[in-house]
C-alpha cells in the first residue's frame, strides 16, 4: 500500500510530468485558458494515458520482449494511444459535443502529447508490473490536470487582473508557469 502512496504523491507532486519532467507543455499551455476546458483535457489525457500504458505494457511484455522487438518500442506505442485517442474521439463526439468542440484541436494532438508517450515508456523502463503502471499512470495525468487546473485558475485571475500591456497574455502565463514549476520542486525535495 505504501508503495503505491509512493508512487501517487511522487507523479502528481514530486516529480510532475509538467512542472518537473516539462513534458506535455503545448496541451498545458493552449487548453488552460478556462477551467471547462482544463478538466475536460485532463480528463480525457487521464483516459488515454491509463489505457495507453495498460496497453503498451501489455504490448511490451507480450510482444515486443519475448519477440526481441523491443527497438520498435517507440513506434508500437505511439500506435496504440494514436488508435485510443481516435476511440476517444469518436466517443466524445457522440456523447459530450460541448466538450468536444471546446477541446477542438488539443483533442487529436492527445496522439502527440510527449506526456502521454513519456509515461507509457517511463512505466517499461522502471520495470513496473501492470496494477503499478496503471497506478502511475493515472496518478501521473492527475499531475497533468492538477497542473491545467491551477494555471486555468491563475490565468482566469490574470484577465481580470491589471497586468502591464507589455506582460499581456503569453508573457505573464509564461512567468506564472515558471514559478508554479519553482514551487513545485518544492516537493521534490531539493537540496542547495
Amino acid at each position: 500500500m505504501i508503495e503505491y502512496l509512493a508512487i501517487i504523491f511522487t507523479a502528481m507532486l514530486a516529480n510532475n510530468i509538467v512542472f518537473a519532467q516539462f513534458l506535455g507543455i503545448c496541451p498545458f499551455i493552449g487548453v488552460s485558458k478556462n477551467m471547462q476546458s482544463a478538466y475536460g483535457m485532463g480528463l480525457a489525457v487521464t483516459f488515454v494515458m491509463a489505457v495507453a500504458t495498460a496497453a503498451t505494457w501489455l504490448l511490451q511484455h507480450y510482444l515486443l520482449l519475448p519477440l526481441g522487438l523491443v527497438y520498435v518500442q517507440t513506434i508500437a506505442f505511439i500506435l496504440v494511444i494514436a488508435v485510443l485517442v481516435q476511440m476517444l474521439e469518436i466517443i466524445l463526439k457522440k456523447i459530450s459535443p460541448g466538450l468536444y468542440a471546446a477541446l477542438g484541436v488539443y483533442l487529436p494532438l492527445i496522439t502527440t502529447n510527449c506526456a502521454v508517450l513519456g509515461v507509457a515508456i517511463l512505466a517499461a523502463q522502471r520495470d513496473f508490473g501492470l496494477l503499478h503502471s496503471i497506478v502511475y499512470a493515472v496518478a501521473t495525468a492527475l499531475g497533468f490536470m492538477l497542473a491545467l487546473s491551477l494555471f486555468s485558475a491563475i490565468r482566469m485571475q490574470l484577465e481580470l487582473s491589471d497586468v502591464p500591456r507589455p506582460m499581456r497574455g503569453v508573457p505573464v502565463a509564461l512567468v506564472v508557469a515558471g514559478i508554479l514549476a519553482m514551487a513545485f520542486m518544492g516537493f521534490s525535495g531539493i537540496k542547495f
